[in-house]
């Protein structure tokens, strides 16, 4: 049924879709990061496809397997065609970077910093690209397979947690009243 994304999907921008394949109802379109946004806009746009439900975003890390290292992937879903499609972008080790897709889906904000925090993928156009799972001052990401499992982080001071008044809102004066 989702084959129809891939076929609009080539249609329009041709090769500027790498490679697209349907497997067992997964539909998976590697596309280049140049046009991503563009190719984004005309998912959720298209009344014959209305993607309007960001399901999430990942990577992968392929070393000393492929090249490029890195894969970025977003899962996207219809609600009112019931049909879902995967979208890749390759991202160079040298340059881990891709355009951001929350200007398009405000929902893909966090998962797009796990992937930056995880994998350290920049992406750009992100409103408030910063770590999500761990403390600012992590050296590295914990989820590249070149990331070190007994690497010792910096000892950092401990943080005091601010008094949570025990009342959040004023009592109005007549309330006080006995």
């Amino acid at each position: 049924m989702s084959q129809i994304v891939l076929q609009r999907l080539t249609r329009k921008f041709g090769d500027a879709v790498l490679e697209a394949k349907a497997e067992h109802g997964d539909e998976t379109a590697v596309v280049e990061a140049a046009r991503l946004l563009e190719m984004a806009t005309f998912l959720r746009d298209d009344r014959e496809l209305a993607f309007d439900m960001p399901i999430d975003c990942t990577a992968v890390d392929y070393l000393g397997q492929k090249q490029p290292r890195f894969e970025v992937i977003w899962h996207l879903y219809s609600l009112k065609r019931g049909h879902r499609v995967r979208l890749k972008v390759r991202v160079d080790e040298s340059d881990p970077s891709c355009p951001s897709l929350v200007p398009i889906w405000r929902g893909m904000d966090w998962h797009e910093r796990e992937a930056y925090d995880m994998y350290g993928i920049r992406f750009l156009g992100h409103p408030n690209l910063k770590r999500i799972l761990m403390y600012e001052e992590f050296v590295g990401h914990p989820l590249r397979k070149d990331y070190p499992i007994d690497q010792r982080q910096p000892l950092i001071e401990l943080r005091s947690v601010k008094q949570i008044p025990t009342q959040r809102h004023p009592v109005p004066e007549q309330l006080n009243r006995p």
